[in-house]
């Protein structure tokens, strides 16, 4: 069984969605540190003129706080602002912007308190709208587990029955292989490739990556998860 891990990120970008879709069950790390200027609350989606970063306000609370511990700051009204973003400045026009306009619109009218259960559902919404039925778990559903950094990744596989980890690429530099394989857990390498779609943007604009896989949804539609498949299979 290949099973991925990855902390839970708020509309989370193509190659997230990518490494679900490729996984037998995914595992969200709502129990490892909250990132300060990472992308757990944050990404960015296409603007008329460049990216808009969209941001969640979480209230600061300590250095340490885990993700599964992280309060929204509700007191700002970024729900408005965000859902203005994407259907007056970012997506109105979009090809199928009106097919998915009300399960976007849904997000944002409920109340969201803590950070990990928003951007768990953001993922979960676009694995719906993707087609993608991948089994998830929250780690703080699995247990409590003493390791840290790969040995954790180790224990919460080894937990799941897991064989293999499928990894993203940026972890080459720093995943300990060793400590999976004393757990029984082999690596396979995600080599991410990202797909270049037609994007509803200004004419002569160049193709912009890296945005939230919202982008290409409401740029391919239901043909999304084809596009994002297909880009594996280039040379």
């Amino acid at each position: 069984m290949r099973v991925a891990l990855h902390q839970p990120h708020y509309l989370p970008w193509l190659g997230l969605i990518d490494k679900i879709d490729r996984a037998d069950l995914f595992v969200v790390l709502d129990t490892v540190q909250f990132e300060r200027r990472g992308w757990q609350n944050r990404n960015y989606v296409a603007g008329r003129d460049k990216p808009i970063l969209l941001t969640v306000p979480v209230n600061q609370g300590n250095r340490d706080d885990r993700i599964l511990d992280k309060r929204i700051d509700n007191g700002r009204q970024w729900r408005i602002k965000h859902y203005k973003a994407l259907s007056e400045h970012c997506y109105r026009r979009a090809p199928y912007w009106r097919e998915y306009r009300d399960e976007i619109a849904h997000l944002y009218e409920t109340e969201w308190d803590g950070l990990a259960e928003l951007a768990t559902e953001t993922t979960r919404m676009l694995m719906r709208c993707f087609g993608i039925d991948t089994p998830v778990l929250l780690a703080s559903e699995i247990g409590d587990f003493p390791g840290r950094k790969s040995e954790l990744l180790a224990q919460i596989c080894a937990k799941t029955g897991a064989d293999i980890m499928l990894s993203g690429d940026g972890a080459r530099d720093y995943l300990d292989t060793g400590a999976l394989r004393r757990y029984g857990i082999g690596v396979e390498w995600q080599d991410f490739r990202h797909p270049v779609y037609p994007q509803h943007l200004p004419a002569g604009a160049g193709f912009v990556p890296r945005l939230s896989a919202i982008d290409l949804l409401l740029n391919a539609g239901p043909d999304a998860l084809q596009v994002l498949r297909q880009a594996r299979t280039r040379s």
